[in-house]
């Protein structure tokens, strides 16, 4: 036995004394040892950390939506130091813990985007849409964090070093979770959701998919930008669960128990839309979700999906969805309203649009390319 295996590291004495403080029953997880640790996450570059990077994304999720009552310029400008410093582990509001695969993604709402440039992208609001119950405090909003982490401790913890600050408001947060990796193709792997079935399969992967349809290539201002929509929908799990297998699948147009395609292939193949039974019918249904938010019926580009499971307030899906353009997510929501036969088990409880800034660095601050700081 080396030492590190006799001497307890500080997170499991952590955990060990968090354990005794909790009601019986309940048990601290335990922490990963140094040596599986993640690796850091390089928060710099064209793009921000936390869309594309880490290719696998997180096991944890928190998004934070706040109001901005000060100039967003210097905000954000220390913002983006408050991120880096984090990352970096230098800051020591982490309370000693290690940032490992932590990413902090930052985006300003359309009434901010308006006051740089009311023609820019992320200047429009999202429309009311169907299915939706949704508190006055919960749409909108001015400033969107996105902390992923494999720790679960570190989410929150990150929330309060960088919104302790003067001018900002939050007004919801929702944590989520991924559940089981599922291989794709590629390296690239899907979560399962609430409902039991494969999510995010189809996205822009290859690099030409995501200059044309993920990044944003200009204006100036917001190059190397996207569209960030975040959804928060609870799902009626209980009246889903009761129906058949099949009718369940019928539902997503994929198998629940491999994510194979109703019209058959592998996990990774797109629906084949066309295809029938010997006696005329459709193997894809015509209400299947994968059929009404397929890119070719709906006409409109890929978005990239980082979806999180919740289970409180209750059961459901915090939906995160990543594109060049706002008209990619209106109007696959605008197909899926026609008939979708998934939407009848959700109802949206909270809802957003943001401009996801550029990347940045110590000498380019964050959104110092639309707001002087």
């Amino acid at each position: 036995m080396n030492s590190a295996e006799r001497r307890p590291s500080r997170r499991a004495v952590l955990g060990a004394a968090v354990t005794a403080g909790l009601a019986a029953g309940c048990h601290a997880a335990p922490a990963p040892d140094a040596e599986n640790r993640p690796g850091p996450i390089l928060s710099t570059g064209v793009h921000q950390a936390g869309i594309m990077t880490p290719q696998q994304p997180q096991s944890h999720l928190l998004v934070v939506v706040a109001d901005v009552s000060v100039a967003p310029g210097p905000l954000l400008a220390g913002l983006g130091r408050r991120i880096l410093a984090v990352t970096a582990e230098k800051d020591a509001r982490l309370l000693g813990l290690p940032a490992g695969d932590l990413t902090v993604t930052a985006g300003v709402g359309p009434r901010l985007v308006q006051t740089a440039d009311p023609h820019l992208p992320g200047a429009k609001d999202l429309p009311p849409a169907a299915r939706e119950a949704i508190a006055p405090a919960c749409r909108g909003g001015d400033l969107l964090l996105q902390i992923c982490a494999g720790d679960p401790l570190l989410p929150p913890i990150v929330a309060a070093a960088l919104l302790a600050t003067r001018g900002v408001r939050e007004r919801w947060r929702q944590s989520g979770a991924r559940g089981p990796h599922i291989a794709v193709s590629d390296g690239q792997t899907a979560p399962r959701n609430v409902l039991g079935f494969v999510d995010g399969i189809v996205g822009p992967r290859a690099p030409v998919e995501q200059q044309r349809d993920l990044w944003l290539a200009g204006p100036a201002p917001v190059a190397g930008g996207t569209i960030a929509v975040v959804r928060r929908m609870v799902l009626d799990v209980a009246r889903f669960a009761a129906l058949p297998v099949a009718e369940q699948e019928a539902v997503f147009g994929r198998r629940r128990d491999t994510g194979v395609p109703l019209s058959g292939g592998v996990i990774g193949d797109g629906p084949e839309l066309g295809a029938k039974t010997p006696d005329g019918r459709y193997l894809v249904p015509a209400g299947a979700h994968v059929r009404r938010a397929h890119a070719n019926v709906v006409g409109a580009g890929l978005m990239l999906r980082r979806s999180y499971s919740m289970d409180a307030p209750a059961p459901g899906l915090l939906f995160v969805s990543f594109q060049n353009d706002l008209h990619t997510f209106t109007a696959t929501l605008a197909s899926m309203e026609t008939a979708d036969a998934l939407l009848p088990f959700t109802t949206t409880t909270a809802s957003g649009t943001f401009l996801v800034l550029p990347g940045f660095d110590e000498q380019r601050p964050l959104g110092s390319t639309l707001f002087p700081s």
